[in-house]
């Protein structure tokens, strides 16, 4: 179990990393730059709550930082659709890493309910 709570941890990290070379791709005006800094803060956020997690001290904290974490990537998942719809990155490019922040808040709000059931 904690292998696949690595393994998915870095999905998470590596989902960050494909954000920073994204936003490289971005036009160089004010406006992208906002978008840019909010699209990072989002996704960064949610593998950074899923770490805080390991650290929590109650079974209630834990559950509230996949909570956070959840809401990081479906906020993600907004600003990812604005860049889509603005065509300023093609779509081969831009889909899988949308794709990935699906798969991953699926994931993460499915851990949340297992979770809650226990």
């Amino acid at each position: 179990m904690n292998q696949a709570i690595n393994k998915f941890r870095n999905r998470c990290y590596q989902l960050t990393i494909a954000i920073l070379n994204l936003t490289e791709l971005f036009p160089n005006k004010k406006m992208y730059q906002s978008l840019s800094d909010q699209l990072f803060r989002s996704i960064s956020s949610i593998g950074a709550n899923l770490i805080e997690a390991k650290s929590s001290s109650s079974r209630k904290e834990y559950i509230k930082f996949y909570e956070i974490a959840l809401k990081s990537a479906n906020e993600s998942k907004y600003w990812l659709y604005i860049v889509k719809e603005s065509k300023i990155v093609d779509d081969a490019v831009l889909d899988p890493i949308i794709n990935e922040t699906v798969e991953i808040a699926n994931i993460i709000g499915k851990s949340i309910i297992t979770l809650k059931k226990k």
